[in-house]
């Protein structure tokens, strides 16, 4: 109807860079930005139906959506989940962020494919998780399994996989170097499995370092816990109190040669 139009009587700039305040028939109406009045073409004296002033406060808001949305992209790369949460968190109507997101996608800056790729990369070069973790990671940040499969496989070679293995071992190995052999290659196998590396690349991985016990090391691991046991122990009788100690040293993967000895010599003491 005629009398619903209404004439843009004043464009008064905000104090934020970008933003105007628009005036129609001598009464504020609603705030714009400056791309959305370059994209109606707004200027004062024009006249807007309510139709037009209802698509002009839509577009304004999908480009406030927008705005914020690449402000969250400018730290690093995002996931389409990531985004969508964020603008869900700015209590943005859902319409909107669906406008937003599909505005995102046609200028090329949210892209699942390309964001998977690129995590496969830097975690394969800067640390040393293994597949498994690295497609949890992915999942919870939104991305499909097709794509979390082809980045892997085009960016996670086996070779990739067995080398940072490897170097976790190395480390894993080290840190456990204290404890008994066997119980030192169980936390190996444990602690790069909850990297992520699948049983396969974890054999291959200590096929690799080639660990060996050494005899001093173990011996003096043994005598260290021992010690402790045989003190704790102490309350009980003889005969229970070597039992308790041999099951534990046992428990705790030490050799049984070495139990026996070590035994030996607390009775030696005694």
């Amino acid at each position: 109807m005629a009398d619903e139009v209404a004439k843009v009587t004043m464009i008064q700039a905000q104090k934020r860079s970008g933003r105007y305040n628009l005036y129609l028939d001598g009464k504020y109406a609603f705030p714009i930005s400056e791309s959305v009045m370059i994209k109606f073409r707004v200027f004062k004296g024009m006249e807007i139906t309510p139709e037009l002033q209802l698509q002009m406060m839509t577009a304004d808001d999908i480009s406030r959506a927008y705005t914020r949305a690449l402000d969250y992209l400018s730290h690093q790369l995002r996931t389409e989940k990531e985004v969508h949460d964020k603008l869900v968190t700015e209590d943005i109507e859902a319409t909107i962020i669906d406008e937003t997101m599909k505005k995102l996608r046609e200028m090329h800056l949210l892209d699942d494919a390309q964001y998977a790729a690129a995590y496969v990369r830097t975690a394969k070069n800067t640390s040393t998780k293994g597949p498994r973790v690295i497609r949890q990671n992915l999942r919870q940040k939104g991305v499909g399994e097709q794509l979390i499969d082809d980045a892997l496989a085009e960016n996670f070679q086996g070779d990739d996989q067995l080398e940072n293995a490897a170097a976790m071992a190395q480390k894993l190995a080290k840190r456990y170097q204290r404890q008994a052999f066997k119980t030192m290659l169980q936390k190996v196998r444990q602690g790069l499995m909850t990297k992520g590396f699948d049983s396969e690349t974890i054999t291959a991985a200590l096929e690799t370092l080639d660990l060996e016990p050494d005899v001093d090391e173990q011996w003096e691991a043994l005598v260290q816990q021992g010690d402790k046991l045989w003190r704790r122990n102490r309350k009980y009788a003889f005969s229970e109190r070597r039992m308790r100690t041999k099951r534990s040293l046992y428990q705790k993967g030490f050799l049984m040669d070495d139990i026996n000895k070590f035994i030996d010599e607390q009775l030696a003491d005694d």
